[in-house]
C-alpha cells in the first residue's frame, strides 16, 4: 500500500494568465511589454514578463504601469476567450483529483492523496498538469507543493516562471523563517506595515512570540492566524468547488454571487458609499431571486486609494434573498471597517458586495419573526421589483434615492 504523501496539496497558479492568453496567437507580441487592463482608473489585471521587467503588476493602477514603461501595449481583458480557457484548465485538474479548490480565473488548490496510486508522487503529478495544459493551450504554469495551503501558496510564488517548488515540513523553518513575513498568504502590505512597526521583520521574528503575546499585540483572531502561517500548520482540507474569482467580470466563487465597482472618483462621503452599496445589493439580490437562491453569507470588498484591498463577511442566522436585509448588512460591515480605520482613513476607489452560501431556495421559505416583530413587507416589494423589471426594464423602478 502507498504511504500518503508528506506534501499532499498542490497550488497551481498560471503565469501571467491574462496576457498569456491574449497573445498566444500574436506573436509579435510576446517579446514586447504587454498590460492587460489598467483603463481609465482601472487596475492591471496582467502583465507579461517583458512589462514585469519595467515594476508592473497584477493590482497596480494603468496610470502608474503607463509611467513606468509608456511604450507598453494595453490590451482589455476578452473574457469570451479567457472564461473558455480557465474551465478547460479546471477540467484538466478534475482529470487527476476531484479534490479542486478554485480560488480565481487562473489558480487552484489540488489534494492528490488519492491520486499518487495512479499517477506518483505529488512532483510528478505536478509536472504531469504542466505538461497538459502547455499541450492544449500554449501557456505556462508554476505549481506549489507542500503539506498546507498557505506553504503551497507560497511555494508557487518562488517557482514563477514556469516551474515546480517543494517545501516540505522538514524544511519549512530553515526555508521560510528567514523570509520577510509580507510572504505569508493573505498577508498585505497594510498588515506588513503593522507588524514592522512592532519590529517584527521577518516570518521567524513572528514564529518567535508564543501566541499569547502575538494576539495581545495584534488581536486574537489576527494573532491566531497569523501562528498558524507562520508554522505551516493553516487548513489543510480542500473545499471543491469554485468558478472564478469575484471581481473583474470572470466568475464568482461557487455558491455565490457578487458584483462591485471602481468608482469614478474616490469617495470619502459615508452617504455617498452607502448609495454606492445599495445600487450593488439591488443588482446582485435580484440575480439571486432570479436563479432561485437564497444565501446565508454577506461579504463586502472596499479598496481604497492607497490600493489596500479588505474583505469583510456576515453569517445570518438565516438565509435571504431580501435586498433590504443583504443591504443592512453590507452597510454595518462597511461602518464598522471605516470607523476602526478613522480618523486618518484613505478614501475608497472600490466597492463590492457579494452573497454567499448560496442555496436553492424551498417554496414558502420564510425568516422566521421574532415574536412581536411587524414584517416590513421588502420581500413582497422586491418580487414586484422584479416582474416590473422582467416586462419594462431594469431601471423601470428604483430606490428614490438611486434616481
Amino acid at each position: 500500500m502507498t504511504a500518503p504523501p508528506l506534501c499532499p496539496i498542490l497550488h497551481v497558479d498560471m503565469d501571467a494568465f491574462y496576457a498569456a492568453v491574449m497573445i498566444r496567437d500574436r506573436p509579435e507580441l510576446h517579446d514586447v511589454p504587454v498590460v492587460v487592463g489598467g483603463g481609465h482608473r482601472g487596475v492591471v489585471l496582467s502583465a507579461n514578463y517583458p512589462a514585469r521587467r519595467f515594476g508592473i503588476r497584477s493590482g497596480m493602477s494603468g496610470t502608474e504601469a503607463r509611467r513606468l514603461c509608456p511604450q507598453a501595449v494595453t490590451m482589455p481583458p476578452d473574457f469570451s476567450v479567457l472564461t473558455p480557457v480557465s474551465r478547460a484548465i479546471m477540467e484538466t485538474f478534475r482529470t487527476v483529483t476531484p479534490l479542486v479548490e478554485v480560488t480565481s480565473l487562473d489558480e487552484a488548490f489540488l489534494d492528490v492523496r488519492g491520486a499518487v496510486r495512479l499517477f506518483g508522487p505529488p512532483e510528478d503529478i505536478a509536472e504531469l498538469i504542466r505538461a497538459r495544459i502547455h499541450a492544449q493551450h500554449q501557456i505556462t504554469c508554476s505549481v506549489g507543493i507542500a503539506a498546507s495551503i498557505s506553504v503551497a501558496k507560497l511555494a508557487s510564488r518562488q517557482a514563477k516562471p514556469d516551474g515546480v517548488r517543494v517545501i516540505s515540513p522538514d524544511r519549512f523553518v530553515a526555508e521560510v523563517h528567514p523570509l520577510d513575513v509580507g510572504v505569508l498568504y493573505g498577508v498585505g502590505e497594510a498588515t506588513r506595515q503593522r507588524l514592522l512597526r512592532l519590529g517584527l521583520e521577518t516570518v521567524g521574528d513572528v514564529a518567535a512570540l508564543p501566541v499569547d503575546q502575538l494576539q495581545r499585540m495584534v488581536g486574537g483572531h489576527l494573532g491566531h492566524h497569523l501562528h498558524t502561517l507562520v508554522w505551516g500548520t493553516d487548513r489543510t482540507e480542500l473545499v471543491p468547488g469554485g468558478a472564478g474569482v469575484f471581481g473583474f467580470g470572470e466568475g464568482e466563487p461557487e455558491g455565490s454571487m457578487g458584483a462591485q465597482h471602481t468608482l469614478a472618483i474616490d469617495i470619502r462621503d459615508r452617504r455617498s458609499l452607502h448609495r454606492e452599496l445599495l445600487r450593488l445589493v439591488s443588482r446582485v439580490a435580484a440575480r439571486v431571486r432570479s436563479a432561485g437562491k437564497d444565501g446565508r453569507t454577506v461579504a463586502i470588498t472596499v479598496r481604497f486609494s492607497d490600493f489596500t484591498t479588505v474583505n469583510r463577511s456576515r453569517t445570518l442566522r438565516e438565509p435571504t434573498d431580501v435586498t433590504q436585509e443583504v443591504y443592512d448588512v453590507a452597510v454595518a460591515l462597511l461602518d464598522v471597517l471605516l470607523d476602526g480605520l478613522a480618523p486618518r482613513r484613505p478614501a475608497v476607489r472600490l466597492v463590492g458586495v457579494r452573497v454567499e452560501g448560496l442555496r436553492a431556495r424551498q417554496e414558502g421559505d420564510s425568516r422566521q419573526l421574532v415574536l412581536g416583530e411587524r414584517d416590513p413587507g421588502w420581500p413582497d416589494a422586491d418580487r414586484a421589483v422584479d416582474r416590473a423589471a422582467l416586462r419594462f426594464g431594469s431601471s423601470a423602478v428604483r430606490r428614490a434615492s438611486l434616481l
